[in-house]
């Protein structure tokens, strides 16, 4: 119910012109209601998130029941909201407010989508008994078997989840990495403890939830992203986009990190701010990548932080090597409605062949100029990016060989397997194709155990330092999984 101007007292004043916000003391005769427990336990709401009158709702902060926090944070010299974390001056603004006796209240509009947080907003929380969750004993369901490097790192990952250790789990694409969390999420649900997935990407929350939900069939999974339906579900094992995660507040024992080095949590701090406030004060933090940060590989590699490889995928055949072409000012080439002799040939001999592949480009509109040149001679190719309404239906055309040539932006470039294809870069000497984004590019190529192998292409105007590095790094994890005996080729 939302909350009217006329429920609260006259005298009321904004929460963050109040110093210190008393703590009332657990009053254990009190008959807290149950279905509130439920919904606010580790949890950052608003009134008009909860579907309670304000007087139940204050009668249990009156009764110790319940936390009132500041959302927004002012001082003299900054401001600061305490859901995401944000003290840029430019994303506050201000409005005329009834509910409170500012004629100007401050919000955040950093994570306005979340619901507005202003200077009179309560964010409420719940710090009564904990919800009563029975212990399942080993509820995991899964006859499959791990590779050596798999069980290296699953047998790790339980480690620090059961130390409260934090661990990075630096896995090649097509590793495995979601069998390698099994043992690790069924030592902490027998331990009744809570466990997040979190990501970046909805399309990643969607696919992990039938899985984990087919593994472990007798715990509750919440899935969340924008509309769920389970945003009120307390249970032992959320998956969620890390957008989520700013609804959470000390709430889980551990949270394991998916695509740690995507977009958009890399760019955003609010993102990676929501995840810290999530975790108990006493918890395991698991993340996972096959494309780490140079600052991260390097922290790795120092000791300065505990990190496992998997540097080999389970079908025991080494990662495809990049190969770099030359092929001149393919911009001018493209002004004059023609695409380089030596990327034409790559794609015929692909579509004579019969050999499914994926061209990847830097801008969409270089790419929708490919797609034109291209289609007089195959009027099948397709072409996708981020904002088209039909991607999904491309990419599943894909996947069903209706089409053997896809034109892709580097919204491709995780998160996709195709059994057999082969795939080039065009313009790999572009600034958005970093050292990331390059091997998680190679990274599409040869991940089925039918078909291991294939080609991997940068076609270029100039090597780049992200090209080179790329090569290495992917050369690096061939080489350590030749020595550890993890390929056998």
């Amino acid at each position: 119910m939302t909350p009217y101007i006329n429920d609260f007292p006259p005298e009321t004043l904004p929460i963050s012109s109040i110093e210190t916000i008393p703590e009332p003391p657990l009053n254990e005769n009190y008959s807290y209601n149950k279905e509130l427990q439920q919904v606010l336990y580790g949890k950052q709401l608003l009134f008009e998130n909860l579907p309670h009158l304000i007087k139940e709702i204050h009668q249990h902060y009156e009764n110790g029941y319940i936390t009132y926090r500041k959302g927004i944070i002012k001082t003299k010299s900054k401001t600061a909201c305490a859901r995401c974390g944000n003290k840029d001056r430019s994303l506050f603004a201000s409005f005329p407010c009834a509910r409170c006796s500012e004629k100007e209240c401050a919000y955040c509009r950093k994570c306005i989508m979340m619901g507005r947080i202003s200077e009179c907003t309560p964010m409420i929380g719940w710090c009564g008994p904990e919800p009563v969750r029975g212990l399942t004993e080993n509820p995991l369901e899964w006859s499959g078997t791990l590779s050596p490097g798999q069980q290296i790192a699953s047998d790790q990952v339980k480690q620090a989840v059961m130390e409260n250790k934090e661990l990075l789990v630096w896995a090649v694409c097509g590793a495995g990495k979601t069998e390698v969390l099994f043992e690790g999420i069924n030592a902490a649900l027998s331990s009744g403890n809570r466990i997040c997935i979190a990501t970046p990407r909805t399309d990643v929350v969607l696919e992990l939830g039938p899985r984990l939900k087919a593994v472990f069939p007798g715990i509750q999974v919440a899935v969340l992203y924008g509309g769920s339906e389970d945003r009120h579900l307390q249970a032992p094992l959320t998956i969620a986009t890390t957008h989520q995660l700013l609804r959470f507040y000390n709430a889980f024992d551990t949270v394991i990190l998916d695509e740690v080095d995507a977009f958009p949590y890399t760019a955003d701090e609010s993102l990676q701010y929501a995840v810290r406030q999530s975790r108990k004060e006493l918890s395991s933090m698991i993340y996972l990548t096959a494309t780490p940060s140079q600052k991260w590989q390097n922290e790795s590699r120092s000791g300065k932080r505990d990190f496992v490889t998997i540097p080999a995928r389970y079908h025991r055949h080494p990662l495809p090597v990049p190969s770099f072409k030359w092929c001149g000012n393919w911009e001018k080439s493209l002004q004059k409605d023609k695409l380089p002799p030596v990327v034409t040939q790559w794609i015929n001999k692909k579509i004579d062949n019969q050999k499914q592949c994926l061209l990847f480009l830097p801008k969409i509109d270089k790419m929708e100029k490919v797609l034109i040149i291209l289609r007089k001679a195959y009027p099948k190719i397709q072409a996708v990016h981020a904002e088209d309404p039909d991607r999904k239906d491309k990419v599943q055309m894909m996947r069903n060989k209706e089409i053997l040539m896809l034109l892709t932006t580097t919204i491709l470039e995780r998160g996709v397997t195709f059994p057999n294809i082969d795939v080039a870069v065009l313009g790999a000497e572009d600034r958005i194709f970093t050292e990331s984004a390059l091997v998680q590019i190679a990274g599409r190529v040869g991940r089925s155990s039918e078909y291991p192998k294939g080609e991997i292409t940068f076609f270029h105007y100039g090597k780049t330092e992200n090209m080179v590095k790329a090569r290495n790094q992917i050369l690096k994890m061939n080489a350590e999984a030749k020595k550890k005996g993890l390929i056998d080729y």
